[in-house]
């Protein structure tokens, strides 16, 4: 059984290294090569605020980092330090949804319940927080997921990264 449990910034190296690795892997058959490449890069990574804000969890099983994710309370939507614009207020509670954000699963753990269950434990702790809506920004190898855990398609993101079109689609549900 796998344990969830808050990231800490000695855990961003592994974290980083789980991102690269899912990000390429797992979107075979959704993206092409060179739009897994470029979302990878310029994109996927971990964002240190939710470190700070101890909304960014590691999920471990046999010692092992098997997946991470988190929730924010923030406003930016998606992406990695190295992917973030302006000013990352705070959401609020009452009027905003708290963003899911960041879930990368190891390829060998994929399709396991993972990632449903540390979706779960984020929802959880964004409603203790006050938040009665979850948003994300999903790519689409994520899309299968966000929908058998009660998210609606909202409306399509197209990012264009270094003259690569990758397609993403924004989901929501009830918190």
């Amino acid at each position: 059984m796998s344990t969830i449990r808050t990231a800490t910034y000695d855990d961003i190296p592994a974290m980083q290294a789980l991102i690269a690795l899912s990000g390429i892997q797992l979107s075979a058959g959704f993206y092409t090569p060179e739009q897994a490449a470029a979302i990878t890069r310029e994109v996927f990574g971990v964002d240190t605020q939710l470190v700070d804000d101890a909304t960014y969890f590691a999920v471990e099983q046999d010692g092992r980092l098997v997946a991470c994710g988190g929730w924010s309370k923030r406003v930016t939507p998606f992406g990695g330090d190295q992917h973030k614009r302006g000013v990352d207020r705070l959401l609020d509670p009452a009027t905003e949804a708290a963003r899911i954000r960041a879930f990368f699963v190891h390829p060998d753990m994929a399709r396991r319940g993972i990632g449903r269950r540390l979706l779960e434990h984020c929802a959880t702790a964004a409603r203790a927080a006050g938040f009665h809506q979850l948003e994300l920004t999903a790519t689409m190898p994520g899309v299968p997921l966000y929908e058998a855990c009660g998210f609606e398609k909202r409306e399509p993101v197209a990012l264009n990264l270094s003259g690569v079109a990758v397609p993403l689609v924004r989901m929501v549900r009830a918190a």
